[in-house]
Protein backbone atom coordinates (compact mmCIF):
# COMPACT_ATOMS: atom_id res chain seq x y z
CA UNK A 1 0.00 0.00 0.00
CA UNK A 2 1.36 3.42 -0.94
CA UNK A 3 1.98 5.77 1.99
CA UNK A 4 1.73 9.53 1.54
CA UNK A 5 4.42 11.35 3.51
CA UNK A 6 3.31 14.86 2.50
CA UNK A 7 2.18 17.04 5.44
CA UNK A 8 -1.62 16.91 5.74
CA UNK A 9 -2.12 20.66 6.19
CA UNK A 10 -0.01 21.41 3.10
CA UNK A 11 -2.02 18.91 1.03
CA UNK A 12 -5.32 20.31 2.35
CA UNK A 13 -4.24 23.82 1.35
CA UNK A 14 -3.29 22.66 -2.17
CA UNK A 15 -6.58 20.79 -2.69
CA UNK A 16 -8.64 23.62 -1.18
CA UNK A 17 -10.23 21.59 1.63
CA UNK A 18 -10.54 22.34 5.34
CA UNK A 19 -8.33 20.26 7.68
CA UNK A 20 -11.55 19.59 9.65
CA UNK A 21 -12.63 17.23 6.83
CA UNK A 22 -9.60 15.08 7.68
CA UNK A 23 -10.47 15.16 11.39
CA UNK A 24 -7.72 17.66 12.22
CA UNK A 25 -8.70 20.72 14.24
CA UNK A 26 -5.60 22.79 13.38
CA UNK A 27 -6.22 25.54 10.88
CA UNK A 28 -3.55 26.35 8.34
CA UNK A 29 -2.16 29.91 8.21
CA UNK A 30 -3.49 30.72 4.77
CA UNK A 31 -6.88 30.32 3.11
CA UNK A 32 -7.37 27.02 1.27
CA UNK A 33 -6.22 27.44 -2.31
CA UNK A 34 -4.62 30.87 -1.64
CA UNK A 35 -1.44 31.60 -3.58
CA UNK A 36 -2.43 29.31 -6.43
CA UNK A 37 -3.07 31.98 -9.07
CA UNK A 38 -2.16 30.11 -12.24
CA UNK A 39 -5.03 29.41 -14.60
CA UNK A 40 -5.92 25.73 -14.32
CA UNK A 41 -6.83 23.75 -17.43
CA UNK A 42 -9.98 21.65 -17.64
CA UNK A 43 -7.88 18.49 -17.25
CA UNK A 44 -6.12 20.08 -14.25
CA UNK A 45 -9.47 20.73 -12.53
CA UNK A 46 -10.65 17.16 -13.19
CA UNK A 47 -7.39 15.73 -11.85
CA UNK A 48 -7.54 17.93 -8.74
CA UNK A 49 -11.07 16.71 -7.92
CA UNK A 50 -9.90 13.10 -8.24
CA UNK A 51 -6.85 13.79 -6.06
CA UNK A 52 -9.10 15.46 -3.48
CA UNK A 53 -11.31 12.37 -3.07
CA UNK A 54 -8.34 9.98 -3.09
CA UNK A 55 -6.65 12.06 -0.36
CA UNK A 56 -9.75 12.44 1.85
CA UNK A 57 -10.56 8.70 1.83
CA UNK A 58 -6.94 7.51 1.75
CA UNK A 59 -7.32 5.25 -1.29
CA UNK A 60 -4.79 4.51 -4.03
CA UNK A 61 -5.29 4.90 -7.78
CA UNK A 62 -6.05 1.23 -8.46
CA UNK A 63 -8.63 1.02 -5.66
CA UNK A 64 -10.19 4.33 -6.68
CA UNK A 65 -10.52 3.26 -10.32
CA UNK A 66 -12.09 -0.04 -9.21
CA UNK A 67 -14.67 1.88 -7.13
CA UNK A 68 -15.40 4.12 -10.11
CA UNK A 69 -16.07 1.06 -12.29
CA UNK A 70 -18.51 -0.27 -9.65
CA UNK A 71 -20.19 3.16 -9.42
CA UNK A 72 -20.64 3.43 -13.19
CA UNK A 73 -22.43 0.06 -13.31
CA UNK A 74 -24.90 1.11 -10.58
CA UNK A 75 -28.20 2.83 -11.35
CA UNK A 76 -28.16 6.63 -11.27
CA UNK A 77 -25.36 9.17 -11.73
CA UNK A 78 -21.86 7.69 -11.65
CA UNK A 79 -20.52 10.66 -9.62
CA UNK A 80 -23.16 10.31 -6.89
CA UNK A 81 -22.64 6.53 -6.82
CA UNK A 82 -18.88 7.04 -6.41
CA UNK A 83 -19.49 9.23 -3.34
CA UNK A 84 -21.86 6.56 -1.93
CA UNK A 85 -19.21 3.85 -2.50
CA UNK A 86 -16.50 5.89 -0.76
CA UNK A 87 -18.72 6.83 2.19
CA UNK A 88 -19.88 3.22 2.64
CA UNK A 89 -16.30 1.99 3.26
CA UNK A 90 -16.06 0.61 6.79
CA UNK A 91 -13.20 2.94 7.79
CA UNK A 92 -15.24 5.95 6.64
CA UNK A 93 -18.33 4.75 8.55
CA UNK A 94 -16.24 4.32 11.74
CA UNK A 95 -14.89 7.87 11.30
CA UNK A 96 -18.40 9.26 10.73
CA UNK A 97 -19.66 7.43 13.86
CA UNK A 98 -17.12 9.40 15.92
CA UNK A 99 -15.17 6.31 17.03
CA UNK A 100 -11.92 7.53 15.42
CA UNK A 101 -10.33 10.97 15.31
CA UNK A 102 -9.22 10.68 11.67
CA UNK A 103 -9.88 8.35 8.73
CA UNK A 104 -6.28 7.10 8.98
CA UNK A 105 -6.88 6.13 12.60
CA UNK A 106 -10.20 4.50 11.61
CA UNK A 107 -8.38 2.41 9.01
CA UNK A 108 -5.89 1.21 11.63
CA UNK A 109 -8.59 0.43 14.21
CA UNK A 110 -10.58 -1.61 11.67
CA UNK A 111 -7.41 -3.55 10.71
CA UNK A 112 -6.92 -4.38 14.42
CA UNK A 113 -10.41 -6.01 14.52
CA UNK A 114 -12.07 -3.49 16.85
CA UNK A 115 -15.34 -3.39 14.86
CA UNK A 116 -18.14 -5.74 13.86
CA UNK A 117 -20.64 -5.61 11.00
CA UNK A 118 -23.91 -7.40 11.86
CA UNK A 119 -22.13 -9.14 14.75
CA UNK A 120 -19.20 -10.45 12.67
CA UNK A 121 -15.69 -9.00 13.22
CA UNK A 122 -14.34 -7.34 10.07
CA UNK A 123 -10.69 -6.29 9.61
CA UNK A 124 -10.89 -4.91 6.05
CA UNK A 125 -11.06 -1.07 5.94
CA UNK A 126 -12.40 -1.10 2.36
CA UNK A 127 -15.31 -3.42 3.30
CA UNK A 128 -18.47 -1.80 1.90
CA UNK A 129 -21.41 -1.66 4.27
CA UNK A 130 -24.93 -1.91 2.87
CA UNK A 131 -28.27 -0.39 3.79
CA UNK A 132 -29.56 -2.05 6.96
CA UNK A 133 -26.10 -3.12 8.22
CA UNK A 134 -25.24 -2.46 11.87
CA UNK A 135 -21.66 -1.40 12.58
CA UNK A 136 -20.58 -1.66 16.22
CA UNK A 137 -17.51 -1.52 18.41
CA UNK A 138 -16.42 -5.04 19.40
CA UNK A 139 -17.56 -5.87 22.95
CA UNK A 140 -14.00 -6.60 24.12
CA UNK A 141 -12.90 -3.10 23.05
CA UNK A 142 -15.73 -1.14 24.72
CA UNK A 143 -13.98 -0.82 28.10
CA UNK A 144 -10.81 0.49 26.47
CA UNK A 145 -9.66 3.91 27.73
CA UNK A 146 -8.68 4.75 24.14
CA UNK A 147 -12.26 4.59 22.86
CA UNK A 148 -13.69 6.44 25.86
CA UNK A 149 -11.19 9.24 25.19
CA UNK A 150 -12.03 9.31 21.45
CA UNK A 151 -15.79 9.45 22.15
CA UNK A 152 -15.21 12.43 24.47
CA UNK A 153 -13.14 14.24 21.84
CA UNK A 154 -15.66 13.60 19.05
CA UNK A 155 -18.78 14.36 21.13
CA UNK A 156 -19.50 17.51 19.11
CA UNK A 157 -19.09 15.75 15.74
CA UNK A 158 -22.39 15.56 13.84
CA UNK A 159 -23.47 12.05 12.87
CA UNK A 160 -24.62 11.95 9.22
CA UNK A 161 -28.36 11.69 8.51
CA UNK A 162 -27.83 8.43 6.60
CA UNK A 163 -27.04 6.49 9.77
CA UNK A 164 -28.79 6.02 13.12
CA UNK A 165 -26.14 6.20 15.83
CA UNK A 166 -26.51 4.66 19.29
CA UNK A 167 -23.79 6.34 21.38
CA UNK A 168 -24.43 4.21 24.51
CA UNK A 169 -24.08 1.01 22.49
CA UNK A 170 -21.14 2.26 20.35
CA UNK A 171 -23.09 1.24 17.25
CA UNK A 172 -24.81 2.69 14.19
CA UNK A 173 -27.33 1.38 11.68
CA UNK A 174 -26.97 2.37 8.03
CA UNK A 175 -30.41 3.62 6.98
CA UNK A 176 -29.49 4.57 3.41
CA UNK A 177 -26.48 5.26 1.19
CA UNK A 178 -24.81 8.67 1.39
CA UNK A 179 -25.41 11.34 -1.26
CA UNK A 180 -23.21 14.35 -2.22
CA UNK A 181 -25.63 16.62 -0.24
CA UNK A 182 -24.67 14.77 2.97
CA UNK A 183 -20.96 15.62 2.68
CA UNK A 184 -19.13 18.17 4.82
CA UNK A 185 -16.92 19.26 1.93
CA UNK A 186 -17.51 20.34 -1.66
CA UNK A 187 -16.67 18.07 -4.58
CA UNK A 188 -17.50 18.24 -8.27
CA UNK A 189 -17.92 14.49 -8.87
CA UNK A 190 -19.00 15.10 -12.50
CA UNK A 191 -15.43 16.25 -13.27
CA UNK A 192 -14.10 12.85 -12.16
CA UNK A 193 -16.65 11.11 -14.40
CA UNK A 194 -15.51 13.29 -17.33
CA UNK A 195 -11.86 12.47 -16.55
CA UNK A 196 -12.45 8.70 -16.59
CA UNK A 197 -14.70 8.76 -19.64
CA UNK A 198 -11.97 10.22 -21.90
Amino acid sequence: MAVSREPILKRCRYLGISPMVMGISKQSNRNPGAGNRRKVSEYGMQLKEKQKLKFIYGVGEKQFHHLFEIASKMEGKAGDNLIACLESRLDSVVFRMGLALTRREAKQLVTHKHFTVNGQRVDIPSYRVKEGDVVALYEGSRDSAKFKEVVEQTADRTVPVWMEANKENFSAKITRLATPEDLDYEVAAHLIVELYSK
